[in-house]
């Protein structure tokens, strides 16, 4: 069963979102934005090019006369300024022009970096969404939100620049490894724990078939976090209020993600984040002991990390870093707890020394 979502501006249609099997429906999505004597760009990365970049090209051929590979390094280390002038001299040298087209086939990296080219180059040109990891799927590909990383700081340079289209082969999952795939979990149990305890309730319920890569847990799974991340970025596309509630577990987890040189996962330390979060929460009052203690078995259950062993830094780094955080506003941190399951908010009043405190406990 093939699901669509429509991200709206004052009710106005910018782009669908595709859930498929497979990418048979690929070239009907790229007709509709008549390119017929445009170029096409699919940007990849080693890991991912050698199983799906030919099956892309040839389908988008069938729409577009031109269509070129550009094959990147995997991974956050090279998700940097260096990378983005790579796309842009490939894209100078076949003369790309305004009404051409990139194609981000990859996890969040690459549709980071090709968002943020696509941005860029010539003041903006087009681009579509084919994300291959569960978080890109339910995150990153949705939004608009398009960087890079700037030394060690996290999408510190970047633009808001919406796709024309996400475009999900939910087949793709399968060659998935694990570890990659548990990632994903960090930013789906965050959307339950911000927005909908039912939807939290039924990942739980789920999980065994979930974990097992069930097409039709899949499917509902997939649907209904990109349906909580529509309805957050339809009423905040620029990240001015209530978007912010997405960063819960990432304020601290990017801390994380920076002091163990990105060798964990982004949704591995959005996971520790969110203990981290969940505590703060309870703390001040709001989460019962046991609603922290159900989060953090709920991550367990989903094969993520609740806490960090023999790690060379300190819970006072960790609460030092997020000062450097994108997200501070006038000096203070804008930092996401949750009233309850399913309600989160902004708290601006949180101090690097609870935020300590809370580190303290997932250090062991």
């Amino acid at each position: 069963m093939n699901k669509e979502l429509i991200i709206t501006k004052e009710d106005n249609p910018i782009y669908t979102i595709y859930i498929e099997n497979n990418y048979n429906k690929l070239s009907s999505v790229i007709d509709k934005l008549q390119l017929e004597h445009g170029k096409a760009l699919i940007v990849t990365d080693s890991n991912i090019g050698i199983h799906y970049a030919q099956e892309v090209k040839s389908i988008v051929n069938q729409s577009i006369p031109f269509v070129e590979i550009l094959t990147l390094e995997p991974g956050e280390a090279n998700k940097n300024i260096e990378t983005i002038q790579k796309i842009y001299h490939t894209l100078i040298s076949y003369q790309f022009d305004r009404k051409d087209i990139l194609i981000a086939l990859g996890g969040g990296v690459v549709g980071d970096m090709t968002g943020f080219a696509a941005a860029t180059y010539l003041r903006g040109i087009r681009f579509i969404q084919l994300p291959t990891s569960l978080l890109a799927m339910v995150d990153s590909s949705i939004g608009g939100k398009t960087g890079v990383d700037y030394l060690s700081y996290k999408n510190m340079v970047g633009a808001f620049h919406q796709p024309s289209a996400v475009y999900i082969n939910l087949q793709v999952l399968n060659t998935l490894p694990e570890r990659e795939y548990y990632s994903g979990f960090g930013e789906i149990i965050k959307h339950g724990l911000i927005k909908d305890k039912s939807y939290y309730r039924w990942l739980k319920s789920n999980s065994s078939s979930i974990l097992s890569r069930e097409n039709e847990s899949l499917t509902e799974m997939i649907y209904r976090s990109c349906s909580i991340k529509k309805q957050v970025v339809e009423s905040d596309p620029h990240e001015n209020g209530e978007r912010a509630l997405l960063n819960f577990g990432h304020t601290v987890g990017h801390s994380i993600e920076k002091q163990l040189n990105f060798s964990y996962l982004h949704g591995e330390c959005v996971s520790l984040g969110i203990v981290a979060a969940a505590q703060l929460s309870y703390e001040h009052g709001n989460l019962s002991i046991d609603e922290l203690e159900d989060i953090k078995e709920t991550l367990k259950q989903f094969k993520l990390p609740v806490c960090l062993s023999n790690v060379s830094f300190s819970s006072k780094i960790i609460a030092q870093t997020t000062r450097n955080d994108k997200k501070m506003e006038a000096g203070q941190i804008k930092f996401i707890l949750l009233h309850s399951i399913g309600a989160a908010y902004i708290d601006k009043t949180i101090t690097e020394q609870e935020i300590e405190s809370a580190v303290q406990l997932i250090l062991i």
